[in-house]
């Protein structure tokens, strides 16, 4: 199983789809590496000699930040966010969207599954 850049990528996969498994590398990104290193998007991973595997991980690290580098960045930004007080950066402290969508329905996978509050008695029932 080759590894590239801590990540292991699996081997019977093409080269453009393999690199899709490097935290902050998309289908785009991995197509445009390809293209930039010279080597052919279709072959399997498991084809790369050691001198290949290694022009794709300096390539890799010096133009796009990825896996534990872009990790960090990602949580720098949204601890800034929270530092200044931003409206996104409450979002983020408490748990909810940040991008605008409706919280009243929907909104499950940021709130977590639903904590029911028992409701008013009707006047019905009191009778």
């Amino acid at each position: 199983m080759p590894r590239l850049i801590g990540v292991d990528i699996p081997p019977q996969k093409r080269l453009e789809i393999a690199l899709t498994y490097v935290y902050g590398i998309g289908r785009d990104t991995a197509q445009k590496i390809c293209d930039a290193t010279g080597l052919d998007r279709g072959m399997r991973s498991r084809e790369l000699s050691e001198d290949q595997l290694a022009l794709l991980a300096t390539y890799i690290q010096k133009t796009y930040p990825v896996e534990g580098q872009l990790r960090r960045q990602i949580a720098s930004n949204i601890n800034r966010l929270r530092e200044i007080g931003s409206y996104r950066g409450m979002r983020h402290r408490r748990g909810l969207p940040v991008r605008g969508q409706r919280t009243r329905t929907n909104a499950r996978t940021r709130k977590g599954p639903r904590k029911t509050v028992a409701g008013k008695k009707s006047v019905k029932g009191m009778k």
